[in-house]
């Protein structure tokens, strides 16, 4: 049950005040405090939710939050913001935007290695001028480490006929060329897009053909255009979830219109 309309300005505000400032659905907004990503409201004696501005800023930022990382992880940072001190809560949307950064880099290097694909299919030479020039040869350690993936997500790649390695020395240690870390590059780009290792191997498989190649460029092109849209959705939520950080270091902020 929602709380009576008063005339007062500083009036608790009622779910359906709280629904149409935040965007949401009078059910979403009861179904989100039931999964904590709001405080619970208040209830008053005959069991009306009674919520403060607060309520609405936690809406908002939540709304931010999970068009930049989805919402599982926007519930647990919320969660992390309103118990952290502010240095904690600062460096944990920081981060956030760190990963949207990575992974825009990720994509664009993926992209570049995509021309260098093209390039060679195009002139039917071994010509890797696009490829990034990090080094001649990658371990699989250093290969990892460069994509932030594990060694044995490589490994498992391997097996999946995604990314082929050189293989040297009589212990089998793999080394991987310029082709191959192109290759790898492409395969975290589209994987973070969304896409399961069969769909990745066919893609894999079609970039010697014109056709596979404009297909992952098309891919690639709306992976830079999603992770653009999901730092714009964290640049919108940014005051409030300022809001939200301040409230847990004073928690008169919470009345604050």
């Amino acid at each position: 049950m929602d709380e009576p309309a008063s005339g007062s300005p500083r009036a608790p505000l009622r779910t359906v005040d709280v629904a149409r400032e935040s965007g949401y659905s009078v059910q979403q907004v009861r179904d989100l405090e039931r999964l904590g990503v709001i405080p619970a409201a208040a209830r008053s004696g005959n069991g009306y939710r009674s919520y403060t501005p607060l309520h609405v800023h936690a809406l908002r930022a939540y709304r931010g939050l999970a068009g930049a990382v989805g919402p599982v992880a926007a519930r647990q940072l919320l969660a992390e913001l309103r118990t952290g001190t502010t240095a904690e809560a600062a460096s944990a949307v920081n981060a956030v935007h760190v990963r949207l950064a990575r992974e825009r880099e990720e994509t664009l290097r993926a992209q570049r290695a995509l021309r260098a694909i093209r390039a060679e299919a195009d002139t039917s030479a071994a010509d890797t001028s696009g490829f990034e020039r990090e080094s001649d040869a990658m371990t699989i350690t250093e290969l990892a480490e460069a994509l932030n993936v594990r060694p044995s997500t490589l490994r498992f790649w391997e097996q999946e006929g995604l990314v082929t390695p050189e293989r040297v020395t009589s212990l089998r240690a793999r080394r991987y060329g310029v082709s191959a870390v192109g290759a790898a590059r492409i395969v975290v780009a589209l994987r973070g897009a969304g896409y399961g290792i069969p769909a990745v191997r066919e893609a894999m498989g079609s970039l010697q053909r014109l056709d596979g190649l404009e297909e992952t460029q098309r891919i690639l092109r709306h992976r830079v255009d999603q992770i653009a849209t999901r730092t714009m959705a964290l640049l919108r939520a940014g005051s409030d979830l300022a809001t939200v950080v301040a409230s847990a270091q004073d928690p008169t902020t919470a009345q604050v219109p």
